[in-house]
């Protein structure tokens, strides 16, 4: 059995925001990227999909699952993630994606032409998951746009991937989208978080720590509650409960620490 110590710094690393075997409440979205990946990595037909959603709603957790759990169906193709966060500036995108595939750093537009120039040659197919989009607006939408096109040159081998927290990026950004490009890119939302959910996602996790539970089904509703009132930001549920599990280990080990020794004083 656990000791107490024990027990609380499991706890603590249950909650933290690593990405589950299982995903509750998205199984509809896991399933559109999974046949989405299938039907243009695995079937090498180029194009590009759209996730959006606030902060906590799952959509790196999702995409991350996935590619995790298809790692041998993509192992024919070249996969590059990029945190668009990391970038000093949205032009920045260009050198960054150009590094991960192999090629010399050039800048401006003979680094985008070398990288349009590589994308269109023979090769296995390239996913380019770029999270954190959002970070990549400019003036003009110039990068954006020229990112999108990419999947519609001819003889084009990339699947673009771009998670955003914003709902109306394409509408606001990227409105010559759709009028420029044969296709525009595939959408799909990521609904903040329900009070039921969020209690199922803090339940789920805290059930793989043994012995009696650590915080009161109670206290899980009061939080989920709370959090799905705000924002339904699952990162924001486990904080709370992994706060609230560092209080009462503290308090424990006050206790502890205080206790009478036997035949002590």
């Amino acid at each position: 059995l656990l000791d107490t110590g024990t027990c609380y710094q499991e706890a603590k690393r249950v909650l933290h925001a690593a990405v589950p075997d299982r995903l509750h409440a998205r199984e509809r979205e896991t399933g559109i990227i999974r046949q989405f990946l299938q039907e243009h990595v695995c079937e090498r037909q180029p194009g590009s999909l759209y996730i959006s959603g606030a902060p906590g709603t799952g959509k790196t957790a999702c995409l991350s699952r996935v590619l995790l759990d298809c790692k041998d169906e993509l192992a024919g193709s070249k996969t590059v993630v990029l945190n668009c966060m990391s970038l000093s500036s949205p032009q920045g995108i260009f050198p960054a994606v150009a590094q991960q595939l192999g090629l010399p750093a050039a800048a401006g537009r003979e680094g985008v032409r070398r990288l349009e120039k590589q994308l269109t040659a023979q090769g296995p197919m390239v996913l380019l998951v770029l999270d954190e989009l959002d970070q990549l607006e400019s003036k003009g939408q110039d990068v954006l746009y020229t990112l999108f096109e990419w999947p519609q040159l001819p003889g084009s081998r990339l699947v673009l991937v771009g998670l955003a927290n914003a709902l109306d990026l394409t509408d606001r950004s990227l409105a010559r989208l759709g009028a420029r490009l044969a296709s525009s890119p595939r959408l799909l939302h990521f609904p903040p978080y329900s009070r039921e959910q969020l209690t199922t996602i803090l339940q789920e996790r805290l059930r793989q720590v043994a012995g009696d539970p650590v915080l009161d089904a109670t206290a899980l509703q009061f939080c989920a509650r709370k959090v799905s009132a705000i924002s339904g930001d699952a990162r924001k549920a486990l904080d709370v409960c992994r706060r609230a599990v560092e209080v009462v280990e503290l308090e424990v080990r006050s206790q502890t620490l205080l206790k009478p020794r036997p035949g002590g004083e």
